[in-house]
């Protein structure tokens, strides 16, 4: 929140804002610093495959997140921002604050995902959270004032990220050992080239119109994905869920 902490110190909001790059980079320094430390025991050569078995069920998971991830290019931050600057004219200022408080949300509900999963599984906790949190997501596209439209994009922020730790996890539950990091690789690798199509899509819908088309575009297609995933692996428990 750049603007506050300018008023704060009566400073000018270019110093700080320069000043925050500069902290963004001395953190990734530390974090850097964090993990150097941290060693991993080496693996026979024989241990570490290919997908083998799995490699069915880990494409299908690619393709089902490719499509969460294209969704989600339709809602960057930076976009989300831009869109409530035309809808309802809001200040950098304020955007920092909803994304800050948006921010704090998110990080609260990875913490609640595993509790949620022991309740109810990996793939219910995924749908069940990522759904409603859609629902916000489209909702906030109609309101008609940046109160409702901000509440609506909060109540999603609360609800969007939980998916993210299940999601990994279950990657990890239903391949054996020995191919995680085959499965990482094609799951992640497409969710990175799928996510980099739409904000292009999104730019082009914000600059014809100010009605929120990339929020309905983004929270369409995120929501196909949940539907289609509780279809495919409503019923494909690792083998931990199964025995639980």
């Amino acid at each position: 929140m750049p603007g506050p902490v300018a008023d704060a110190l009566g400073a000018e909001l270019g110093d700080v804002q320069r000043s925050v790059f500069v902290l963004y980079a001395l953190t990734s320094l530390a974090v850097l610093a964090m993990y150097l430390p941290l060693k991993v025991a080496p693996r026979p050569p024989q241990a570490v495959q290919g997908l083998g078995e799995s490699r069915g069920i880990v494409l299908r998971l690619a393709a089902l997140f490719s499509i969460d991830s294209f969704g989600g290019g339709f809602v960057v931050q930076s976009l989300l921002a831009l869109w409530l600057f035309q809808r309802f004219d809001l200040s950098v200022e304020a955007a920092g604050t909803v994304f800050f408080v948006a921010g704090l949300l998110s990080a609260g509900s990875q913490l609640v995902s595993p509790v949620l999963a022991r309740r109810i599984g990996l793939v219910r906790t995924m749908v069940y959270t990522h759904l409603p949190a859609n629902a916000a997501l489209i909702a906030a596209a109609f309101m008609p004032t940046a109160p409702l439209a901000i509440g609506f994009l909060l109540v999603r922020m609360a609800l969007s990220q939980m998916d993210v730790p299940a999601r990994q996890s279950y990657v990890m539950a239903v391949v054996p050992p020995e191919a995680r990091a085959a499965a990482a690789s094609v799951t992640n690798v497409p969710r990175s080239l799928a996510s980099a199509a739409s904000p292009l899509l999104a730019g082009a819908m914000l600059g014809a119109s100010t009605i929120g088309w990339p929020l309905i575009a983004g929270g369409g297609l995120k929501a196909l994905y949940d539907i289609l995933l509780l279809r495919q692996f409503g019923s494909v428990r690792p083998s931990e869920e199964s025995a639980g």
